[in-house]
């Protein structure tokens, strides 16, 4: 299988879905959106994982190559080439598929309970997660559920994840590390209320964590193998 990784700086890599992707012998491939360049057409990958960033996904004006992705990522999901979206990548997802982008009611940034939903817990992919969990999130924005697809989780703020098509997004970082997350705060701590507390949540969190996010790149890859 050949695997596009699309991210959006030095600190925002895949984490442990690129993990993944090489333990299970898959044939990765790139693509750091913000310097330039271009993958090749959807169609020569088996599978497209979108990541983080910092910046909003409606953001053209400030980062002009954002029209680009979304235009690719839209030729993604109607050549329906199995994808996967995390934070910033889920909302790209949801408006290459015309659904609004939109700063949320609350930014969650921490360790925040999200629930699957029902469609969530029969999900191939989403049901790898247990129906309750804390889960790593960093973001200021959410969307719109795109037309036809189903929401999966939800937290007290927003739409966590959702299934369109042979396409999944997920709100929450189920790929982040240790040292992505300090890296985050390096960069940006006036955006988290306690470090200390965020420090002492994640030494408590991240091994379970990282787990749980092996076992879901783990499921879509897997459906990624059956194909369309």
């Amino acid at each position: 299988m050949r695997v596009l990784s699309v991210t959006h700086g030095p600190s925002v890599p895949g984490g442990v879905f690129e993990e993944v992707v090489e333990a299970t012998g898959c044939e990765l491939e790139r693509w750091v959106v913000p310097l330039g360049g271009a993958p090749r057409a959807p169609e020569r990958y088996d599978a497209v994982l979108v990541f983080g960033g910092s910046m909003h996904p409606d953001q053209d004006e400030e980062f002009d190559w954002l029209h680009a992705e979304a235009k690719f990522l839209g030729q993604v999901l109607e050549r329906e080439i199995p994808a996967l979206g995390v934070c910033l990548g889920a909302q790209l997802l949801a408006r290459a598929a015309g659904a609004r982008v939109r700063p949320s009611a609350a930014p969650e940034v921490g360790w925040h309970e999200i629930e699957l939903t029902a469609d969530g817990r029969s999900d191939t992919v989403l049901r790898t997660f247990p129906a309750r969990a804390y889960a790593f999130q960093w973001h200021h924005y959410t969307f719109d559920l795109p037309n036809g697809a189903s929401e999966l989780a939800r937290s007290e703020v927003c739409t966590q994840a959702f299934r369109l098509g042979h396409a999944w997004g997920i709100q929450f970082h189920a790929e982040v590390t240790q040292p992505m997350i300090e890296a985050w705060l390096d960069e940006d701590p006036d955006d988290v209320a306690d470090p200390a507390r965020l420090r002492a949540d994640t030494e408590q969190r991240i091994a379970d964590w990282n787990e749980l996010g092996r076992g879901l790149a783990r499921a879509f890859l897997g459906e990624a193998r059956t194909g369309p």
